[in-house]
């Protein structure tokens, strides 16, 4: 939208990639609250989650096989998966320290001009290219409007509700969730599934399980699930509201902090994509990250196919190291029906090719076939 009208197309285009999505996921979440312990809703989220499993483990050893090529990508890689799901670090000291260590060991990517069958530069850089070298009085004019138009609703939250409002507290963590957010929705939810579930308390385990299945399933990006998580949250604290009001401003207060923040990386960062292209030491910043990426994404994978494939979990604390504890699962606790599930998502997805809505929506029907038996 940018490169072609520039900011009235920007606008457009991320406002219409966000809202037929965020519509979609708040009004699924109102359904979700209202009929969560019906057998048919259950039963039918029964079948998603593991097939979300499926896709979460696919897409993760697809990227593992593309980025793993270097013996530091590989060390980089367990060293996150081990500091994301053993020590619980913090997701944006993960990437700063992925950054940091390929920056330092590593090597940067060779850079090599992009040109198409025919010789010819990407049609993209030469658009770019074509509007000029960016003016830096124009990034702080950006900068500035745009951080207006995020952060304005945070102070005024911040001001009238106080720091323990929920509604404030959404608001200062996806803030923050949108700033770090490196290498896509999956990167970055286990970091979220650890801080709302664990920190927060804002929605259960199972829930945050539902919310990711429910993203899965619906148009626009997946980091959605934050919208229900945000809706979640407010509706399990109301205040003085009404619980279903409050869960709408909830999404509402969450989905303007994850998204308007994108309209400043673009509008600031567009007009520089040429020259950062070409840079060296971001690149090798980028590769390092990305193999970080790789261990985040096994750590979410890990958290959640445990409590799919598994009823219950139990922390145990690791020998030597007081005060880590780890969630294991409970062997006898082994949920059969979600593991044929999910066996049978992953063959349909490596072995036939299955696309992601074909096999959510078998995996939805086998979760309802067995819910009517009575059998979930």
């Amino acid at each position: 939208g940018w490169l072609l009208h520039r900011v009235r197309g920007g606008v457009v285009a991320g406002t219409l990639f966000v809202l037929p999505g965020a519509l979609t996921v708040l009004v699924l979440s109102i359904i979700y609250v209202t009929y969560q312990k019906e057998m048919l809703v259950s039963s039918i989220f029964f079948g998603v989650k593991a097939a979300v499993l499926a896709i979460v483990t696919t897409a993760l050893w697809r990227l593992a096989r593309k980025i793993l090529r270097k013996k530091l990508l590989v060390g980089i890689t367990i060293a996150a998966f081990l500091a994301s799901f053993v020590f619980a670090v913090p997701f944006p000291i993960v990437i700063v320290g992925a950054a940091l260590a390929t920056y330092f060991f590593g090597e940067a990517p060779v850079q090599t001009a992009d040109m198409d069958e025919e010789g010819e530069g990407r049609i993209i850089d030469n658009w770019v290219a074509a509007g000029g070298s960016p003016k830096p009085h124009r990034a702080f004019l950006v900068a500035a409007i745009c951080a207006f138009f995020w952060l304005a609703p945070v102070a005024v939250l911040y001001g009238w509700l106080g720091a323990g409002h929920v509604y404030v507290q959404e608001a200062m963590f996806f803030s923050k969730m949108a700033v770090v957010t490196f290498g896509g929705a999956y990167a970055v939810l286990s970091y979220m599934a650890q801080q709302t579930v664990g920190h927060y308390g804002w929605i259960s385990a199972g829930e945050m399980l539902d919310g990711l299945g429910m993203a899965e399933t619906t148009p626009g990006p997946l980091i959605l699930v934050t919208q229900f998580v945000g809706f979640m949250g407010a509706y399990y604290s109301p205040g003085v509201l009404d619980p279903m009001m409050a869960g709408c401003l909830g999404a509402l207060v969450t989905t303007w902090v994850t998204f308007a923040p994108c309209f400043l990386w673009i509008f600031l960062g567009a007009p520089y994509i040429e020259v950062l292209r070409g840079n060296r030491v971001l690149s090798a910043a980028l590769t390092g990250i990305t193999a970080a990426v790789v261990g985040v994404v096994l750590n979410l994978a890990i958290w959640f196919g445990l409590r799919v494939i598994f009823i219950e979990l139990s922390d145990m604390t690791l020998l030597g190291l007081d005060g880590i504890a780890v969630s294991l699962p409970i062997l006898s606790s082994f949920d059969p029906l979600a593991s044929a599930i999910l066996a049978g998502a992953l063959v349909a997805i490596m072995r036939f090719g299955f696309g992601m809505i074909k096999v959510l929506a078998l995996s939805a029907a086998a979760g309802l076939a067995l819910g009517s038996v009575g059998l979930v």
